[in-house]
């Protein structure tokens, strides 16, 4: 599990090191609106959910989810993925800020770079976002990467329709 790097950001691989700001993301109001209450409140718990959900992907995939630091004070300001979620076709990438490093560019930086990475390193042909229909910003980062809408969705298990975007790229 490789860090990245772009000119202000590092993409750390999350690990239990970092249950703390995890959980500090999770249950910040914006993630909870918007992506859904995952109910980790404690570390242990959140420490579980990174050795079950993110860790077990890594070890597959070679990718996952990555904290999010700033280079000029060490600072964890998000996290950015690519995920193999059930449900979509296409790798989704996906991404969260805590909301004092919102509308600064860290997204569009961030998930740029990893867009980029996906199809350079990782050599993925198509990758996918979803995001509620109410996160307006979501849908125009997802867009100013070069996604485009492709259609609403329900993912197994779940009730409430969400938007799907989509890149591929011809090999």
């Amino acid at each position: 599990m490789k860090s990245l790097e772009t000119e202000r950001l590092i993409l750390k691989p999350t690990t239990t090191a970092d249950a703390e700001f995890i959980r500090s993301l999770f249950n910040s109001p914006k993630w909870i609106e918007f992506i859904g209450d995952r109910k980790l409140k404690t570390i242990k718990e959140v420490e579980n959910y990174i050795k079950t959900k993110f860790i077990p992907q890594f070890e597959r995939l070679g990718y996952g989810n990555y904290t999010i630091i700033r280079k000029s004070d060490g600072e964890k300001i998000g996290s950015c993925g690519l995920y193999d979620r059930e449900g979509v076709n296409g790798i989704d990438i996906g991404f969260a800020f805590l909301p004092d490093f919102e509308k600064k560019g860290y997204g569009f930086e961030s998930v740029n770079h990893l867009k980029e990475i996906a199809f350079n390193d990782f050599k993925l042909n198509q990758i996918s976002g979803i995001t509620s229909i109410k996160n307006k910003a979501s849908q125009a980062l997802l867009t100013k990467i070069g996604l485009q809408f492709e259609k609403n969705i329900i993912l197994p298990n779940e009730t409430e329709e969400i938007l799907l975007y989509t890149l591929i790229q011809d090999k």
